[in-house]
């Protein structure tokens, strides 16, 4: 080939591979190479699309042939889906079936003694809470009683009730924890010092009593016993017992502050006796007796040194 000559219009010698695709080369007899793709000693690799399957070799087609389809309706071989031929990877899990297997289905099983463990749990709880409650305990619950209202009068209360003197302090009572014969508790009229303004109330007839058992008296000797009253603004009095012995002289429960006649409200005041004692315990009753004016209210009772 020289300068300025394109040359012949078929390659020389066949030295052009791509001759064969030149109608001049194929005219002098160019033959495709042997091969894949055109290129000598290529090799042919063709795999048809979704054609590949486990442990298997997937087939190969020669240069310039295309995969024949399948009939209409029909799966293509070449094209199907790995999941569709034979080994290929389940597409969806398979739960065995009769002898074979057993379907993992809702645990049911599991459940079902969740709910049987809880039954027995509340079961128990309840159980130990009924055992739980002591004789003492429902026996208290049962003794349990509201304070009566004034209109009642019951003739003694269950049992007496008992003070302890303590080192340097001589021991004090309100009301309703006296030992109540013929009389009852009340908290109508205010202004009384005992806890909750409860006092006594039903005092105004023979009969009428109220008592208190005082232990841990230090030493025999004179003391002052102070009780706290309230009336209509209108004097009374009552009857004082120690120790099973009454006193000469009435306790003296005057209207010592004047107040109107008729108004309990401010008819609250305090009087003081004279009483012996002897050492350790010790028994005080004010009694309304016949010919004591008992129109009051009792509130607090308490103790010192005369």
């Amino acid at each position: 080939m020289t300068p300025g000559n394109n040359g012949a219009s078929t390659p020389e010698d066949n030295d052009d591979p791509f001759g064969y695709l030149y109608a001049d080369g194929q005219a002098n007899g160019a033959q495709p190479p042997s091969g894949g793709y055109g290129y000598p000693n290529s090799v042919s690799r063709v795999r048809a699309v979704g054609q590949r399957q486990y442990g298997q070799q997937a087939p190969t087609a020669s240069y310039g042939q295309v995969p024949q389809q399948g009939t209409h309706g029909q799966p293509n071989n070449h094209y199907a889906a790995p999941e569709t031929l034979p080994g290929g990877t389940p597409t969806t899990r398979q739960h065995g079936q009769g002898g074979g297997g057993r379907g993992r289905g809702p645990n049911t099983k599991g459940l079902l003694i969740g709910a049987v463990a809880v039954v027995a749990a509340v079961v128990i709880g309840i159980s130990i809470a009924m055992l739980g409650d002591s004789p003492d305990d429902k026996k208290d619950d049962a003794g349990a009683s509201t304070a009566p209202t004034a209109s009642q009068h019951p003739t003694t209360t269950p049992s007496a009730t008992s003070s302890v003197a303590q080192d340097g302090e001589l021991p004090k009572i309100d009301a309703k924890a006296l030992h109540l014969t013929g009389t009852t508790t009340a908290s109508d009229v205010k202004g009384a010092k005992a806890d909750g303004g409860i006092y006594v109330a039903g005092f105004n007839h023979v009969g009428a009593k109220v008592s208190w058992t005082v232990n841990g008296i230090q030493k025999s000797g004179p003391y002052r016993l102070y009780v706290g009253y309230g009336i209509p603004g209108v004097d009374a009095n009552a009857t004082l017992v120690v120790n099973g012995q009454a006193n000469p002289k009435p306790l003296n429960m005057a209207n010592f502050s004047g107040q109107p006649a008729g108004d309990w409200e401010k008819g609250w005041q305090t009087t003081w006796a004279l009483v012996n004692l002897n050492k350790g315990t010790n028994t005080i009753e004010i009694a309304c007796n016949a010919g004591n004016q008992c129109n009051a209210n009792l509130d607090q009772l308490s103790l010192k040194e005369g």
